[in-house]
């Protein structure tokens, strides 16, 4: 089989305006860049108001491993197959971040005959919405350092400054840096660091603000710091907002693009999921529900992280429910759960992952009914996904489907469409189609009046599993200025490990009887919630020894080549 580049090189794409036709977008809302790409002009919000909306179908995962178990792929190939059995349908994806890009991931236009096209494009610069926000973050970084050296008229204090730096590569020299080193003509010296740009809280608000004048508002409200007698120093108070919403005016406009099979597909924000809410933005969706008969969007990584923030933040924010939910796992991944096996990114796999064991997967089974339960919780029907590999059996994809129904699961298929396209998504379409006329009744987790520590046990207990939640004393000391100072009745978005249903990456399948420690808690006012971090979650990410880069180059034409 060709590789994921060369499928998508191979591709023929409709001009952008064709797809655009499809969604009844007129010409006069659309912003192209080149052949392929376009904007959506916001202005369509007014046009669209009034218009039916469609089934909103979400897409997430068990617990997954280091290669990721086809959840992009699913929702991508999903999107088409519903469009093969005649429910007219767009997806809603995120950007990928730089990061993985060039770390251990890859890319993240999906794969195999399931992507997102231009692949190159989307993968790469796109239309420079995440240099936008780096921007706009960093400008915020200078002039608050310049207000400081410049007599520090607003009275900050040095030792209570929480606007770090972004950029979008994983580094992890950057992690905790001095800054203002060299002469009295260089700044301040004082402790700082960098976060990777998908994790700025100007990302988060991108996705969650519901036009531009919401955004304006959020930015003025991002806290940066504190004074010495602590009252909050927002961008406001710096005057850096107005130019902030200036840098970012193109970035709300969301990105229409196609798959492989030119289904449309709206792209827009890229928030991690184990760092902030990992789910694409809300502009999109509305767009996109208004002019198709399905949305099939994707929250990031497995259901105890992307999805749990996609009812409590994003739908709470956005006033929509899922009509369905899509659960991916993977044969390997449940064999992996077992605790038997090691999947290490770069590495061959384990030969017990390459052989029939169904003892390993009825270990590892625990985690897909954990994913299960927590979709159930917010009272939406879930269908469960099996993202076939060409070393799985029929004995084990039907001992999978079995033990998914009995976990509460509304149907379980098969899914062939990353070798398949569309064509290896009809069953599962027609389940996800049946599933979403289920009667539901949808509620989120908590209410926002509880208070911060009782909405942090509520996750933690419900969503992964655990006994008791401990505090550092750091976490302790911020709770309560929080709750004094109004902030209490916040949002939460949990920062914690993607890798596990814990806070520790090595406690495979159901983990129990653990005690989640928080060590820290952050406050995103202009984003609406708050952010634990729990055990050693890092904000930048690092490299691995070989990064994907390293296969990266151009062709004697000027073709990207390697781009996974």
């Amino acid at each position: 089989m060709l590789s994921d580049i060369q499928i998508a090189q191979k591709a023929k794409t409709f001009p952008i305006e064709k797809i655009a036709r499809k969604l009844k977008i007129k010409s006069k809302y659309l912003i192209p860049y080149g052949k392929s790409i376009a904007k959506i002009d916001l202005d369509i919000l007014k046009e669209i108001k009034s218009r039916k909306r469609g089934k909103y179908i979400l897409v997430s995962a068990i617990t997954p491993t280091p290669l990721g178990e086809g959840k992009t792929v699913t929702t991508i190939g999903l999107s088409m197959a519903l469009n093969r059995i005649g429910k007219f349908t767009s997806a809603c994806i995120r950007q990928p971040s730089l990061g993985p890009v060039f770390g251990i991931k890859g890319g993240a236009a999906g794969g195999g005959y399931s992507q997102v096209l231009p692949m190159e494009e989307f993968n790469l610069h796109f239309t420079g919405d995440v240099h936008a926000i780096g921007l706009a973050h960093n400008l915020a970084s200078a002039v608050l350092d310049n207000s400081i050296f410049k007599k520090n008229t607003l009275g900050i204090d040095l030792n209570k400054i929480y606007w770090r730096r972004v950029m979008d590569v994983s580094d992890r020299a950057l992690r905790n840096i001095k800054i203002g080193l060299g002469t009295e003509n260089d700044g301040i010296p004082r402790d700082s660091g960098f976060d990777i740009t998908v994790a700025s809280e100007i990302m988060a608000i991108l996705a969650l603000s519901k036009d531009l004048k919401d955004l304006r508002q959020r930015i003025s409200k991002i806290i940066v710091a504190e004074t010495t007698d602590g009252r909050p120093v927002t961008t406001a108070d710096l005057k850096v907002d107005g130019a902030m919403a200036v840098l970012l005016k193109d970035a709300i406009k969301p990105n229409l693009i196609q798959t492989i099979e030119n289904t449309p597909c709206f792209v827009h924000a890229g928030p991690f999921a184990n760092i902030a809410h990992g789910n694409s933005s809300i502009i999109a969706d509305r767009i996109a529900l208004a002019c198709s008969d399905f949305v099939v969007t994707e929250a990031g990584f497995g259901a105890d992280c992307g999805a749990e923030k996609f009812f409590d933040i994003k739908c709470r924010v956005s006033g929509l429910a899922a009509d369905a939910a899509v659960l991916v796992c993977s044969i390997r991944a449940l064999k992996a759960h077992s605790g038997h096996f090691k999947i290490i990114a770069g590495k061959p796999l384990d030969e017990g992952l390459l052989t029939e064991n169904i003892p390993a997967i009825e270990e590892g089974i625990v985690n897909l009914a954990k994913q299960i339960e927590n979709i159930k919780q917010f009272g939406i029907p879930v269908v469960v996904a099996v993202n076939r590999f060409d070393a799985d059996t029929d004995k084990e994809i039907e001992f999978v489907r079995k033990k998914a129904l009995e976990f509460g699961a509304y149907a379980c298929d098969e899914s062939r469409l990353w070798r398949m396209g569309s064509k290896g998504g009809v069953e599962l379409a027609k389940s996800v189609v049946a599933a979403s006329d289920e009667k539901k009744k949808f509620s989120c987790l908590y209410p926002l009046d509880m208070p911060i520590k009782d909405k942090i046990y509520t996750i933690a207990t419900k969503i992964y599993g655990a006994k008791d939640v401990e505090y550092a004393p750091l976490a302790e000391e911020k709770i309560e200025s929080f709750t004094e100072r109004g902030f209490g009745n916040l949002m939460i978005c949990m920062a914690k490990t993607h890798l596990s249903l814990s806070h520790d990456p090595n406690l495979k399948g159901r983990p129990s009887g653990f005690t989640l420690p928080v060590r820290d808690i952050r406050l995103s006012a202009g984003a609406g919630f708050l952010y634990p971090l729990c055990g050693t979650m890092q904000t930048m990410p690092g490299l691995p020894s070989h990064p994907a880069g390293e296969k990266m180059d151009l062709d004697s034409k000027g073709n990207v080549v390697g781009l996974s």
